[in-house]
């Protein structure tokens, strides 16, 4: 068997394993589902009607308001859902299974590659549950087209990528999961001082380069092009780029961490 049918053949065990573990302890996943489940809910019924007349700028139309907070939501519910990844990462690291794994005949990257694309799967299935809410609060996109759903997932899916191999880097650099669980929190917060809640051009001065720049926002906004039609501009190459290198930067990160011999 070749090297290459190897590496499929135990990223795909571990792949296994790791799904597993999310269907035998759901309550992780289920528990950072809430906060953006949370804040959709908030900001729609408590917050909507005069979110709506700030952003509109005339009367309120809470469904105008809700089309604009549905795709920020759908990025929070994707740095949320990764912070599992780095918990999950940190417990294989420090229960001694990975030490199990060095002594078998395996691929050196299989443990890797399963937590990464298993994340990636849950990002999804998050993501799928987190827009039937958001369906059901009253967000409506009838104007996007095939082509531009596929971006759009194409998009979720780049981000989560992108976010799992940041997370799992973080779960290998901490000494226990809960140390892990506070490093990964950015993932969490970054998306709320981005334009999720409110246009850009809203906030103060001094902070608008921040929350204009920063990862989150081009992808909220590359998303909201692709699914309301507004305009993308120079959002799209910046989602993409900022993607990329967060991607590359998670993965030799993460690799070389988990390279070095255990003390």
């Amino acid at each position: 068997m070749s090297s290459l049918a190897l590496a499929v053949r135990d990223s795909s065990t571990m792949l296994r394993r790791t799904l597993l573990h999310t269907r035998r302890y759901p309550s992780l996943t289920l528990n950072l589902l809430l906060t953006p489940v949370m804040l959709l809910l908030l900001f729609v019924y408590v917050f909507g009607d005069v979110m709506s007349a700030g952003i509109g700028g005339g009367g309120a139309d809470r469904s105008e308001y809700v089309a604009y907070l549905v795709p920020g939501i759908l990025l929070l519910t994707i740095g949320s859902t990764t912070i599992g990844s780095a918990v999950s990462v940190a417990m294989d690291m420090t229960e001694g299974i990975i030490a199990r794994f060095r002594t078998l005949a395996i691929h050196r990257g299989a443990v890797l590659i399963g937590h990464v694309v298993g994340s990636v799967l849950q990002c999804v299935m998050s993501v799928l549950l987190v827009g039937a809410v958001a369906v059901a609060v009253g967000f409506r996109t009838t104007d996007a087209t095939a082509v531009e759903w596929l971006l759009a997932i194409g998009l979720l899916t780049l981000v989560s990528l992108a976010l799992t191999w940041i997370a799992v880097g973080m779960g290998l650099s901490s000494p226990n999961p809960e140390s892990a669980s506070n490093a990964a929190l950015p993932l969490m917060i970054l998306p709320l001082l981005s334009s999720a809640f409110v246009p850009v051009d809203a906030m103060p001065g001094w902070f608008r380069p921040v929350a204009e720049y920063q990862p989150f926002t081009p992808a909220i906004e590359t998303l909201r092009g692709l699914l309301l039609g507004t305009g993308i501009g120079h959002n799209g190459w910046l989602a993409v780029t900022w993607c990329l290198g967060l991607a590359v930067l998670g993965y030799l990160w993460s690799t070389s961490l988990f390279a070095r011999d255990p003390k």
